[in-house]
C-alpha cells in the first residue's frame, strides 16, 4: 500500500470513528464499573457511552481497540505547536498515554481499573501540521493482577517513526469490593 492509500484509509477510519462518537463527556461509574474493559470501548464506539473530552481538546480518536491492543489516530494541528514551531512534547506524551493505558483496558475484567505509573517517551523527530494524520499503536507486553506494561509508537502514514514509549499501570479493583 502506497503512504498516499494509506492516508485515504486512515481519514476514511477517522471521518467513520468521528461520526459514530457521541458528544464528549463522562458516563456514570456505577455503569462503567460494571463492564469489561473491551465492554467499555464497544460502547463508545457504538456512541452509546461518550467519547472522552480528551479527544476533543487534543484532537485524537481511538480507531481499532482488541484484546491486548489499542490504536489511537491524532491530527497534529497548529494548536499543538511549542514555541520552537513543533508539536509539543505533551501531545505525543498525551496520545501515547492513552493508547498504551487503553491497550491495558481492554484486557481489564468488569470491576477493575487502572492508572499510569510511569510513561517513557522518546520523540524522535519533530512534527508539524504538514503530517496531516499519526497513528499511535499500543499493545500489551504483559497483563498480570497488580501491574501491566504496555509498548508504543507514533507513526505516519508513510510508515516513519516519530516517537515510540513504553508504560507501567497499575490495577486496581474498580468495585469498592
Amino acid at each position: 500500500m502506497t503512504p498516499q492509500q494509506t492516508l485515504e484509509n486512515w481519514q476514511e477510519a477517522d471521518r467513520t470513528v468521528r461520526n459514530g462518537l457521541s458528544a464528549p463527556g463522562t458516563a456514570p461509574r456505577e455503569k462503567t464499573f460494571g463492564m469489561t474493559g473491551m465492554e467499555v470501548f464497544e460502547a463508545i464506539f457504538a456512541g452509546e457511552l461518550p467519547a472522552p473530552p480528551i479527544g476533543e481538546t487534543m484532537d485524537f480518536v481511538p480507531v481499532h481497540m482488541e484484546p491486548g491492543i489499542a490504536i489511537f489516530q491524532g491530527r497534529p494541528q497548529l494548536r499543538h505547536y511549542n514555541p520552537l514551531g513543533t508539536v509539543h512534547g505533551g501531545w505525543f506524551c498525551t496520545l501515547l498515554d492513552s493508547a498504551l493505558g487503553c491497550a491495558v483496558h481492554t484486557t481489564l475484567p468488569a470491576g477493575m481499573g487502572y492508572t499510569t505509573l510511569e510513561l517513557k517517551v522518546n520523540m524522535l523527530r519533530p512534527l508539524t501540521d504538514a503530517v496531516p494524520l499519526v497513528r499511535a499503536e499500543g499493545k500489551v507486553i504483559h497483563a498480570g493482577r497488580q501491574v501491566a506494561t504496555a509498548e508504543g509508537r507514533i507513526v505516519g502514514p508513510d510508515g516513519r517513526l516519530y516517537a515510540h514509549a513504553t508504560t507501567t499501570c497499575m490495577i486496581f479493583d474498580h468495585s469498592g469490593k
